[in-house]
């Protein structure tokens, strides 16, 4: 195996959560910064029809295209969180008080049926949207992490760790528990796979990448990574399709770095006259796409064709 990019945290969590903010700000945002590249470049961006006043058309278009990467209603996970909040409490892995003084300062609304998530557990359908991202991210970042799984014990977490497996972002990065993450790191039987299921998780992590960095979510060295894996886990034990989970991991990025995604629907429709709706998850998640390198790609695309003025990048890093 390759040894790919490895994200070595220097920052406490405190640091990394909070920044969430902007992933926050970045969806509000998102839409006003891209009309505002390519409001004004001529007509290249005009190429999907003339039938309307130009601006009206970029805007109408532009806002199509966001709602289908961050669907206002949210993406339904055919999957529930049961007592996974309870368990986490209970194990020290996430120190309540601390995790809600975390998210607050990140200035995130923390609903009543959150805390109830986390402290009694719920068996609805888990449902993603740009509201509850933040508080996703960090509730499958702590499964994940605590999770003991193959992945995390056999995989490149321990081969690229030198011994010190908190020494990444995803690990020493962790700080809303209230014991040592060396101590919790893998060490709770949150959800126990079965040879099938477990194939099927390695089989979707391996092909699911993340644009902060180069790396797949079986090497889950950050943030986003570590919750990817929690997620995943969780819906192959509660029966989710291969074809489910790749689309999941479609959405989940999509929300979680809603930028990157947002351009490469730009870059779908106007390429390749695709929706984002329409194009294969595993495709979007693919290292084509949803690396770092990938989403670069996407970028410098659609600079060079004139759909994006050079301009400095808005969030995605391992910090959010």
């Amino acid at each position: 195996m390759t040894k790919q990019n490895v994200e070595i945290t220097a920052e406490p969590a405190e640091e990394n959560i909070s920044t969430n903010k902007r992933i926050r700000q970045i969806a509000g945002i998102v839409i006003a910064i891209v009309v505002t590249f390519l409001l004004g470049l001529g007509s290249g961006y005009l190429k999907w029809g003339q039938d309307e006043t130009a601006e009206l058309k970029q805007r109408k278009e532009l806002t199509e295209l966001y709602e289908q990467v961050n669907p206002a209603d949210g993406y339904a996970l055919p999957v529930s969180y049961e007592k996974l909040g309870p368990q986490l409490i209970e194990a020290g892995m996430i120190d309540y008080d601390a995790f809600m003084a975390v998210m607050t300062a990140s200035g995130d609304v923390i609903s009543n049926r959150q805390m109830d998530i986390l402290k009694r557990g719920s068996d609805d359908q888990i449902v993603i949207t740009a509201e509850n991202a933040r508080f996703l991210l960090n509730f499958f970042w702590a499964v994940g992490l605590a999770n003991r799984n193959s992945i995390l014990t056999e995989g490149p977490m321990v081969q690229y760790s030198e011994g010190q497996i908190d020494r990444f972002a995803s690990t020493g990065g962790w700080t809303l528990a209230t014991k040592p993450v060396t101590e919790l790191y893998a060490s709770l039987d949150l959800i126990p796979l079965t040879p099938e299921q477990q194939a099927r998780v390695e089989e979707v992590a391996s092909a699911v990448y993340r644009p902060c960095c180069n790396n797949y979510t079986l090497f889950p060295d950050c943030n986003h990574g570590m919750a990817m894996l929690g997620l995943l886990e969780l819906m192959a034990s509660q029966g989710a399709s291969v074809d489910e989970m790749f689309n999941a991991a479609k959405y989940a990025n999509a929300y979680w770095f809603p930028q990157q995604t947002m351009e490469m629907a730009i870059y779908l429709k106007s390429n390749e006259s695709t929706d984002f709706t329409d194009a294969d998850a595993r495709l979007i998640v693919s290292d084509k796409f949803s690396s770092a390198s990938g989403a670069n790609m996407v970028r410098q695309s659609l600079q060079s064709s004139g759909l994006l003025k050079q301009t400095p990048s808005q969030g995605g890093s391992c910090a959010n």
